[in-house]
């Protein structure tokens, strides 16, 4: 049985070149937090509001963001929709919430 928000054809879920390099940066614990995020979002889309601080990102299109921890350092993860139709989405920054650029990802 699948949970009521999760859609039959999943989405494609990628990470970008930058984001590729972080995951490998990132510690174990973050990581796996990252691959269940990345796991929510291939069966239930971008919008994932059960996750802390999740919003989409303001004057940026299809752009959305949550945080992965609560404690410090604290971890964010952006992922932009890349396309509808075909159901993509890629993963754009996961790192520390000190050293994203949200102004980056108009």
């Amino acid at each position: 049985m699948t949970h009521p928000d999760e859609r039959e054809t999943p989405w494609q879920v990628d990470f970008g070149g930058k984001a590729e390099k972080q995951v490998n940066k990132l510690p174990s614990d973050i990581r796996d937090l990252l691959f269940y995020l990345k796991y929510r979002i291939e069966h239930a889309g971008p919008e994932q509001r059960e996750w802390r601080n999740y919003s989409k990102i303001v004057n940026a299109k299809d752009v959305h963001h949550c945080h992965l921890n609560n404690n410090r350092p604290r971890y964010v993860a952006v992922w932009k929709v890349v396309d509808w139709e075909k159901q993509i989405i890629e993963f754009r920054f996961v790192g520390t919430h000190g050293s994203v650029n949200y102004s980056r990802f108009k």
